[in-house]
């Protein structure tokens, strides 16, 4: 999922959350059983086929459920959902999910395996145009379907052969398909909330504004205070409301760390989104029991548009990502024990990606003068961001790097998250800061995204031998050998990079002690059906 690292209206916040009450606002909430986390910046969308970025996720995995749930504490163990259980063939091409007879929407309306097809048949309609469909690929006739290639969606493999089982068949071996089901792209969406608001297909059906949205997770939001919070209070109709233990949550869209910090030292939230490299001694020093540092299954980097005559010719770009001295940017800015990136996936378990890219000016500078520019000529070009502090500093570094190393003049335009993610979609930007949180622990949450006309890929960039090789890899049983297939698949795409590798992620924020069952996962996705709040 697109993670991007502005100061909100906290004034104004701060004044909502003070009262004649003289204790700490996150004293008083933990009280009141009312979690409080920053995340980020403003959401763009609250509609699950419609979002692809973290900040979204975070409000919407409280908001929603799908047929499985993420273990609080042990990755890869998949608990009862709208599922109560599954089971698949041997070759878990064919899967099965049994759902419970007890699920509801928020405003009591049962769901059944309706709400499913009408969820997977809505993101995968062309015309509603969701930007990640292809994570539903994964079904037996999806993409014909998708792009066109059939307009009856019983062609795509999924049943319901009575409204509380869902058959599904997929085009390749996927073990790991209850991990894609904790995904928002295969959450259900209400069919009846959806249809009372527009057509199917209405991208911007205004169904997920507050006074309209039905979901069916644990909680359910209340209200949405632009640049302010948006709430969410339990939900009393969830199939396990019972264990729930948190009475709300409050999101806040801080876009400045530093602010975001100074309010949680403050004791104005539970949580951060994320913590300034030059905050880290500072919390190791004073409040070393709520530093958290752990690790991340994410991937920075520069994408660009090779459409743009700025870095079509891959010279270029490989001049620009042999000029990047990427643990330099690591020790004196991120500071937060960050690995430098050699390919955009990063390792995980047998899978080692190609060592693709490394630090060396003297090829740098040999292909970017091949490519016709140098210091009588140099290359011109913009590099995109959003708004976060955090971000600027980083490509400012590297700004520097490309103007002493190669004399490239590089200019950098910072928008808000809105039009950041704009004009990233439109194709307007030269190189652009971005990244990707992994949606399941494999590396195709990577490679998928850069396939031929990807709703995530947003370079411009495609390779026919790449997407082959991706699928002679999903049609490959054998563990081993598939990852040496994707492998090979990953050293194509790097040959001609359409995205520069920067770092593999971790995670640095603030929690508080007060917070409880919250663990350290991988994919930084903590189910909040688990946490409590224990008061000081």
């Amino acid at each position: 999922m697109l993670r991007i690292f502005h100061i909100s209206a906290v004034f104004a916040l701060t004044l909502s959350l003070i009262s004649c009450d003289q204790r700490r606002t996150v004293d008083r909430a933990s009280e009141e059983k009312v979690l409080l986390l920053g995340n980020g910046d403003e959401p763009k969308e609250l509609d699950p086929q419609v979002v692809t970025g973290v900040i979204e996720s975070n409000i919407i995995n409280a908001l929603f459920e799908g047929l499985c749930v993420r273990h609080p504490e042990n990755e890869g163990v998949h608990l009862p959902g709208m599922a109560e259980r599954w089971e698949a063939n041997a070759d878990f091409t064919q899967w099965t999910f049994h759902l419970r007879n007890d699920a509801k929407w928020s405003d009591g309306t049962p769901l059944t395996a309706a709400d499913f097809l009408f969820a997977f048949e809505r993101i995968l309609t062309p015309e509603f145009g969701a930007k990640y469909a292809e994570m539903l690929y994964y079904l037996k006739g999806a993409q014909q379907f998708h792009q066109g290639e059939s307009d009856d969606f019983s062609s795509v493999s999924v049943r319901a052969p009575d409204p509380h089982t869902l058959e599904l068949e997929l085009v390749a071996p996927t073990p790991f398909l209850p991990d894609l089901t904790m995904h928002y792209t295969w959450f259900p969406v209400p069919k009846h909330c959806v249809l009372s608001h527009g057509e199917m297909q209405t991208k911007h059906n205004p169904w997920t504004r507050p006074q309209h949205i039905v979901s069916n997770g644990p909680f359910q939001l209340t209200s949405w205070k632009f640049n302010q919070y948006i709430a969410a209070e339990a939900n009393p109709n969830y199939w396990d409301a019972a264990r729930l233990k948190l009475k709300g949550i409050k999101f806040l869209p801080i876009k400045n760390a530093y602010t975001e910090a100074r309010m949680f030292f403050d004791g104005q939230l539970h949580g951060t989104y994320t913590l300034a490299p030059e905050m880290i001694r500072y919390a190791k020093d004073t409040e070393p029991e709520s530093l958290r540092q752990e690790p991340y299954f994410a991937s920075y980097f520069l994408r660009c548009n090779v459409t743009s005559p700025a870095v079509q010719n891959p010279k270029i770009r490989r001049a620009l990502a042999l000029a990047i001295d990427r643990q330099a940017i690591i020790d004196k800015i991120l500071q937060g024990g960050q690995s430098a990136a050699y390919s955009v996936t990063p390792p995980i378990g047998e899978y080692q990606p190609p060592k693709a890219i490394e630090y060396k000016l003297s090829e740098a500078k040999a292909l970017l003068k091949e490519a016709g520019f140098g210091p009588d000529n140099p290359l011109r070009l913009k590099l995109l961001a959003t708004d976060r502090d955090s971000t600027k500093r980083i490509c400012e570094a590297v700004q520097a790097m490309w103007k002493q190393e190669l004399g490239v003049d590089c200019t950098i335009v910072q928008f808000e998250w809105k039009t950041y993610l704009d004009k990233l979609t439109k194709l307007q930007y030269d190189v652009c800061f971005g990244g990707w949180s992994a949606d399941y622990p494999d590396p195709t949450t990577f490679l998928d995204m850069w396939k031929k006309g990807g709703g995530n890929n947003r370079t411009g960039w495609f390779n026919n031998d790449y997407d082959q090789q991706l699928k002679t890899a999903a049609q490959c049983s054998d563990p081993a050998e598939r990852f040496r297939l994707l492998e090979r698949a990953e050293a194509t795409m790097m040959d001609e990079l359409p995205s520069l590798p920067l770092f593999w992620a971790t995670t640095n924020y603030l929690l508080s002690p007060q917070v409880q069952g919250w663990h350290p996962l991988l994919l930084n996705q903590h189910p909040y059906k688990f946490i409590d709040l224990t008061q000081p």
